[in-house]
């Protein structure tokens, strides 16, 4: 840890090294310390004679971190972290009479399950803050795995390291179609349905893409895959101008349901799992537990409305 480390070495080289490393550059490191490039050169060939090591080279211009810069700033991110979370901390006990939950989730979660999830929490805990911060995977493993956060959602069955995972809602993915589609007049929709149609898809390394795809491969069902993108919402969107069908988590489906975009469930199952994450290393916030019902009420909430989509039945033979 960096307690270890020779007593030369001050908080302030290590805030250097820490935003030459975020930044690359010498100047937009010194903007980011309110100080001068010289200033910040000067600290870092100081560190570097501390250290008794090269923590950068300097190339066409630009600093390229060494090996060991790279395996110092693991443990100075670490470090940081711990500050970061008392100073947030602080803050949120000035601010907030109960104090203030961090909460990191996938966008798609942010933007379908949270805002009925914040309006139950907040009515158990009206002074109390909540502070949503949407990553993507696998920053979002990685976040949780470091302790950054008081609870996060993941879609996904299996807690990422150092964490604990409550299932909180297990679903099929469903279909969306645009207004006026030819299948709007099947309660249930089969792979073999969708046969030439133009497919919406995600990018091709995301698992639920591969899911899909390796659904309608074993039925020997052949797509026109003209569109891909990188969001639950984003193919919705897409559907809705009428530029095709796609398949999608029911969450971002639901909330995006209306007169141009109409949700219908498979005859197959693709299943569709979000996870509660807890951190494993520190102790659990004292609003957590009031977050976490609400959670579960917005969740079953969303799987009364899930119920009449996934209820219609019609013949298959």
């Amino acid at each position: 840890m960096l307690d270890d480390m020779p007593a030369q070495l001050s908080h302030r080289l290590i805030e250097v090294f820490d935003a030459v490393m975020r930044t690359g550059h010498l100047t937009r490191a010194a903007e980011r310390l309110h100080t001068s490039q010289p200033t910040v050169s000067r600290d870092i060939a100081r560190l570097e004679q501390v250290l008794g090591m090269v923590l950068f080279e300097r190339v066409r211009g630009r600093l390229r971190p060494t090996p060991r810069a790279l395996a110092l700033q693991q443990e100075v991110a670490r470090s940081f972290i711990g500050l970061e979370r008392i100073q947030a901390r602080a803050l949120s006990l000035r601010d907030f009479a109960e104090g203030r939950l961090e909460l990191a989730c996938l966008p798609a979660l942010a933007e379908a399950l949270l805002p009925a999830a914040t309006r139950h929490f907040l009515a158990r805990q009206p002074l109390a803050g909540l502070s949503v911060t949407p990553l993507e995977s696998p920053q979002l493993e990685q976040a949780l795995s470091d302790q950054r956060h008081d609870l996060g959602l993941v879609e996904r069955r299996d807690a990422p390291a150092q964490t604990l995972l409550e299932p909180l809602l297990s679903a099929d993915e469903v279909v969306v179609l645009p207004a006026g589609h030819r299948l709007l007049e099947r309660r249930r929709i089969a792979p073999a349905d969708l046969a030439g149609e133009t497919f919406i898809s995600f990018a091709p390394t995301d698992p639920y893409r591969q899911q899909v795809d390796a659904l309608f491969a074993a039925q020997g069902v052949q797509r026109l895959l003209a569109l891909d993108t990188g969001s639950a919402a984003a193919v919705c969107a897409l559907v809705r101008q009428g530029l095709g069908v796609a398949i999608v988590n029911p969450l971002s489906a639901l909330d995006r349901a209306g007169p141009d975009l109409h949700v219908r469930a498979l005859t197959v199952s693709v299943p569709f799992h979000v996870g509660l994450v807890l951190p494993a290393l520190r102790g659990l916030h004292p609003l957590l537990e009031d977050c976490r019902q609400a959670l579960h009420t917005a969740a079953r909430e969303l799987l009364g409305r899930l119920d009449p989509v996934a209820d219609q039945t019609e013949d298959r033979d």
